[in-house]
């Protein structure tokens, strides 16, 4: 049926409302349901593809839709997560009052969207970049955005010790340092298995073993700390091949 081929692009499509209705919630102060809403949001990116594989419905739009949503879902809405964070570690509450702060600090609240402005360099070198076929060069934003939720989630529901990680002397260098990942060269080992084969897949295991250990540890901050494997592994990975 011609109505199946509209199914791809619906999902990107909710991927993309999640996104910004995550972000709305950064901005009203609940950084905590701006992660369930990025996790929601990175459901629709993984089916949409899945999606449009079985249903053979690819298309030129669906492709600019889905760089636009993930911009949104994966690069803003963290973003602002980020900003809330920061608010939070400025006046130890999570009202966000952006215009009743002093320049400087308004200054400071802006600087987490400049993980926006390197997402979208990202999406953009991920599009016309014909090397990034099996594997990626670079983090990609989806591991970049549910990475920065997943730790904000952490932080926000678990309080204590955790709020110390809610100053800009840890929040700006993790924004520098993964605008940076984001644009590298620095490969990154596929998640596809091809076979079983325990030797050949080692580092997916251990990756798998991590996830599983963090999220029953950590709840939803767990997948903070599996991503952190993923870039060590293929750290590790470039380094010996190097």
């Amino acid at each position: 049926m011609r109505i199946l081929q509209f199914v791809p692009n619906t999902l990107t499509s909710l991927n993309l409302f999640f996104g910004a209705t995550g972000m709305m919630l950064a901005f009203q102060g609940r950084p905590d349901l701006t992660a369930w809403c990025i996790l929601i949001a990175a459901f629709f990116d993984f089916t949409d593809g899945f999606a449009a594989r079985m249903l053979k419905a690819y298309s030129d739009i669906g492709k600019e839709l889905d760089s636009l949503a993930d911009l949104i879902s994966f690069g803003l809405a963290p973003a602002a997560a980020y900003m809330s964070l920061l608010q939070f570690g400025n006046t130890g509450n999570w009202e966000l009052q952006f215009f009743n702060q002093d320049m400087p600090v308004q200054f400071l609240l802006l600087i987490p969207f400049i993980l926006t402005v390197f997402s979208a360099l990202r999406l953009a070198k991920f599009n016309v970049d014909t090397r990034q076929t099996e594997s990626f060069l670079g983090l990609t934003t989806t591991a970049t955005g549910m990475f920065s939720v997943s730790l904000i989630h952490l932080i926000y529901t678990r309080g204590g010790e955790w709020e110390v990680l809610a100053t800009p002397w840890f929040v700006l260098p993790v924004i520098g340092v993964f605008s940076a990942l984001l644009v590298s060269e620095i490969p990154m080992f596929s998640l596809k298995f091809k076979d079983f084969h325990f030797q050949r897949n080692l580092s997916r295991y251990l990756l798998l073993l991590i996830g599983a250990v963090s999220l029953i540890v950590f709840g939803i901050g767990g997948i903070a700390f599996t991503v952190l494997g993923y870039l060590i592994f293929s750290l590790v990975i470039w380094l010996r091949k190097a």
